[in-house]
């Protein structure tokens, strides 16, 4: 009877600590779902209402379904010839700045990561301070002027080639992933440090080049006020731009016909355009974005899991 006693409030406390676990797992799950519907819920929104007719939307008919479905907003999209060159241009900027940042970011976190590099905290603090201080809008214009690289795809690509921020994630990604005793069996066999970063270092950091390409991708995807500082001819804008300027165009169109003497109804009609043609402009930004995430997710959270230790 003592044993079956003592062993009681043992029960409870285990029971209790089981409930209490209950309860917090059905708050975090009711918390993320509402955080989820929240996001997926707009995502669904534009997608059908994209797809969706002028008249629909502006009736407030369109919720998850697309109502009455069309290719209007596409059709008056796509009939713009410099979204094609903006495709173009998009695509060739984030490749060859994706390409450059990544680079750029394993090649100055490797040699960080080592602990025997000479003066490597130094080295840090002076990478950490360009987070928090920089030269300004202007600077940087005279700086890309004085460089000659105004209206050339590098003035897009060079300045912020280097991330800060990706880089020190990539560090602690290194320095948590190749253990020093690789280092020296490396050594042991004739492999310098070149060698070993190419062959040995990049094969095994897959994850975190995947997620820093990520990142970088979709910066020079959505990036367009670069280039609306730096470029000056059309044909070499990038699809950001593009679509602000349809954009800006049709609103400016409906409001102008909101001001003449036209027909209201017409004027209702033009305006109805202009807000399909928003929703068929956000899908086709995002778009390609969506459609690579899949393909890196698998690195990307075990790059972003294993790259936020602190280190």
């Amino acid at each position: 009877m003592v044993k079956n006693d003592a062993a009681l409030p043992q029960k409870g406390r285990k029971i209790h600590a089981a409930l209490d676990d209950k309860i917090f797992n059905f708050f975090v799950v009711l918390i993320v779902s509402i955080l989820f519907i929240s996001v997926l819920y707009p995502m669904l929104y534009i997608l059908a209402a994209s797809f969706s007719s002028a008249n629909a939307i502006y009736a407030g008919k369109v919720f998850i379904w697309p109502v009455d479905f069309g290719m209007e907003g596409y059709e008056l999209v796509f009939r713009n010839p410099l979204v094609w060159t903006g495709y173009a241009n998009t695509i060739k900027y984030t490749v060859i700045g994706t390409a450059i940042n990544v680079s750029m970011i394993m090649i100055a976190a490797y040699p960080l990561s080592r602990r025997d590099l000479p003066g490597r905290n130094w080295l840090m603090a002076l990478f950490t301070f360009t987070m928090y201080f920089g030269g300004g809008m202007i600077p940087n214009y005279l700086l890309v002027r004085d460089l000659h690289m105004l209206d050339t795809t590098w003035a897009l690509v060079l300045p912020g080639a280097l991330s800060v921020y990706q880089m020190i994630v990539a560090r602690t990604f290194l320095q948590t992933n190749i253990p020093v005793e690789l280092l020296q069996a490396a050594q042991i066999d004739s492999c310098n440090d070149t060698k070993f970063f190419f062959l040995i270092v990049l094969p095994l950091s897959k994850a975190i080049i995947a997620v820093s390409a990520l990142f970088m991708a979709v910066n020079h995807w959505n990036a367009y006020f670069n280039a609306m500082m730096y470029l000056n001819t059309r044909s070499k804008i990038p699809l950001q731009l593009v679509l602000r300027e349809i954009l800006i165009s049709s609103e400016y169109a409906a409001s102008s016909a909101d001001l003449s003497a036209m027909d209201p109804e017409l004027a209702e009609a033009i305006q109805r355009v202009a807000d399909v043609m928003k929703y068929a402009l956000i899908v086709v930004s995002f778009a390609p974005i969506m459609c690579f995430y899949p393909f890196a997710q698998k690195y990307f959270m075990k790059g972003v899991m294993i790259g936020a230790i602190k280190g």
